[in-house]
């Protein structure tokens, strides 16, 4: 077969696989060219999912008519001249509009800012018209009709017309979100419409969001984050401004920013995930494994943080000519990114400390307005009218047909279920025990408060409190009398989490604070305290580690071999020794007492697969910490164990210390919130 030169119109088509994966690829596109025209109001309407009509319209710089044949030409670009290494503009290749005009209708009209007039060209499959005049005011509009008419095929592997419109509307968000100081809108007759007015900002403040490379720390930056999170609460609601803290750090030539959740709120999808480094929007799995081990045993199962990081570097030090898409990226130190990014979240969540979500309060007062609209019985209704139905013999003497008593008769006449005494909220005499795999034994009481300055004491079954003496507080005693109770109750009140006032099915604390009542879970709470001070004891020295009788012996690539001893510092202070043995294998002599039996061959295996994709030997630390949990799990205050009002006061002064006890090791928040608002809106107070 003989070689032979490939028509243009084939090349664009093979090219257009790679840049026109579909129409939400387009918009991106053709979005991407209209922020780098410096445009700060874009405006797209799509009909069809995009399928039919993809219109742009933006009020950029513009494009001269004669360079508008050039502009639908292949690698032809106002935005780099040799320089492929200072990249600092979202497109570059110049394949975008040519790729789009081969497998579509394209009409381009635009009018530079100096022009008195405009003038478009039209390229049908990859034919172009000459260039003709146009009337359009400054800016350009770029429209694509019947997308994918010139190869058909490609139309069978669309989605319906809402799944790409969704898609078009996500890549849309993604893109707003990186540039606050611009105006998006997009209207289709899909029903989705975006209306994002830029954010309120100075006109300082709108060229430092426009220049990813400006330095930190000074008023235009202090705006520009103002304006990221103006636009995040325009994309993402309400919810995520009461549910996220702000981040900045830096290491070495490496500046990150943005805003993200709280553990106790999140998301079953990675969708709400949202990384850009230099502005651009990016997909990269660095990135997305350095997210999910920085809120590691913050999160249950399958669930998501909600994140949108800011990642600014020299371009030198990042390859975004990875992919046509230019989505992926490749950084020259993936180690110092992750490690940025892990430690600055997990600095700021400490700071932030323990936080409920706010969304399981609203999630309760939406429930319960659904319920009065509904015409439904309150919970109040229902138990009232089960009790009478149960117990109407016992009180047929004092209700008469329409005159019902009220339920408070009961609790005042002290008529409570036979056999059983008056249930109160603390426990009278508690016998305190927890389970073991054998049998149950008798635990030690918990240590009260003998002197009015001591610390919170520790509760049984916890490891050896670590962490600093709370604020002084005083618990009442059973001498004392009532006011001066409710005047220590009332101090203590004044706390984050407040004062223990009850406990309910031998499981859950209720609090009170000066406006909020508090809900504690104290199992999960418990079991949270004593893992962090697990990993205290365990990472304040090197780990103790087992040696092997006879050296466990792994065969491994060299290239596998030559990352793990590089990391082998690191894992001996985790209690894994080994040492090289031959070209092609390692002599694993020594590994961490805390795992007991494990298998060595799948744990080096892993932690070689570790090192190559993320240069990183963190899944020993990983495995640690899961035995570590599974520990806390079974040690920590179990459900259904009565506690003393000193217990749970000890128990919430110690929350209030350990940043992380809004969640258990599982993810599972440890307490929530309702404020007094939020109460008297379950009432209709409100």
């Amino acid at each position: 077969m003989n070689i032979h030169r490939l028509k243009d119109t084939i090349i664009n088509r093979i090219a257009a696989g790679e840049v026109v994966e579909r129409p939400a690829s387009v918009v991106k596109e053709l979005v991407e060219n209209a922020i780098d025209a410096g445009a700060d109001r874009i405006e797209i309407t799509t009909a069809g999912g995009g399928k039919n009509l993809i219109r742009v319209h933006d009020n950029g710089s513009g494009i001269a008519a004669n360079e508008l044949e050039l502009a639908v030409s292949r690698h032809c670009t106002s935005k780099m001249a040799d320089n492929i290494h200072d990249i600092r503009s979202l497109g570059f290749r110049g394949e975008a509009l040519p790729s789009i005009a081969s497998v579509a209708h394209l009409r381009l009209a635009s009018r530079a800012g100096e022009s008195t007039a405009g003038a478009e060209i039209t390229v049908a499959g990859g034919r172009r018209a000459p260039v003709r005049p146009a009337a359009i005011q400054s800016g350009t509009v770029v429209e694509v009709r019947d997308l994918f008419y010139a190869t058909p095929a490609r139309l069978k592997f669309l989605k319906s017309d809402q799944a790409e419109a969704a898609a078009i509307s996500d890549n849309v968000k993604r893109l707003a979100i990186a540039f606050p100081h611009i105006r998006f809108s997009l209207s289709g007759t899909e029903r989705l419409i975006i209306d994002l007015p830029a954010a309120p900002l100075f006109a300082a403040a709108a060229q430092a969001a426009a220049k990813p490379e400006a330095e930190p720390g000074n008023e235009e930056d202090i705006a520009r984050a103002q304006a990221y999170h103006s636009r995040l609460i325009q994309i993402l609601g309400r919810d995520f401004a009461e549910n996220s803290v702000g981040l900045n750090a830096r290491r070495e030539n490496v500046h990150i920013f943005g805003f993200i959740g709280i553990p106790s709120y999140h998301r079953g999808n990675a969708l709400h995930q949202f990384a850009y480094v230099n502005g651009r929007p990016v997909r990269d799995k660095i990135i997305s494994a350095a997210l999910r081990a920085a809120y590691a045993d913050m999160l249950p199962a399958g669930r998501h943080a909600v994140a949108a990081l800011f990642l600014q570097l020299d371009p030198a030090h990042v390859d975004v000519n990875v992919h046509p898409a230019k989505a992926d990226v490749r950084f020259r130190d993936a180690g110092l990114i992750r490690g940025l990014i892990i430690g600055a979240i997990r600095q700021v969540l400490e700071q932030a400390g323990a936080r409920p979500a706010t969304t399981a309060a609203a999630a309760l007062i939406k429930a319960a307005e659904a319920n009065r609209q509904a015409g439904n019985k309150t919970a109040y209704q229902a138990y009232e009218a089960a009790y009478y139905r149960d117990r109407q013999s016992e009180t047929a003497p004092f209700i008469k047909a329409g005159n019902k008593a009220p339920v408070a008769f009961a609790a005042a006449s002290g008529a409570y279920p036979a056999g059983r005494g008056r249930i109160t909220g603390f426990a009278e005499d508690p016998a305190p025990w927890h389970e073991t795999e054998d049998e149950i034994v008798p635990a030690p009481a918990a240590p009260l408060l003998t002197d009015n300055k001591a610390s919170a004491p520790a509760l049984p079954g916890m490891w050896p409190q670590p962490f600093p003496p709370a604020a002084d507080f005083r618990l009442p005693e059973d001498n004392q009398d009532e006011a001066e109770a409710d005047e220590q109750h009332a101090a203590m009140a004044q706390f984050p989490l407040g004062a223990a006032k009850a406990q309910i099915h031998q499981n859950y604390i209720i609090a009170q604070t000066e406006n909020s009542l508090i809900i504690v879970d104290q199992h999960a709470a418990h079991e949270r305290l004593v893992y962090e001070a697990l990993k205290q004891a365990l990472y304040a020295e090197p780990l103790a580690s087992q040696m092997l009788l006879i050296p466990e012996i792994i065969e491994l690539p060299p290239e596998d071999i030559a990352r793990l001893l590089s990391h082998a510092e690191f894992l001996q202070k985790f209690g894994l020794v080994f040492e090289p043995f031959g070209n092609h294998a390692l002599a694993v002599r020594e590994t961490p007492a805390l795992l007991g039996q494990i298998n060595v061959q799948k744990l080096m295996r892993d932690l070689a697969d570790e090192a190559a994709e993320h240069d990183t030997a963190g899944g020993l630390k990983d495995r640690l910490d899961y035995v570590a949990a599974t520990m806390a799990c079974h040690g920590s205050v179990r459900s259904g164990r009565r506690l003393k009002p000193q217990e749970m006061n000890a128990l919430l002064r110690q929350m209030e210390q350990v940043p992380q006890s809004g969640t258990c090791n599982h993810g599972r928040p440890t307490f929530i919130e309702l404020k007094l608002t939020d109460i008297e809106k379950l009432f209709a107070r409100r």
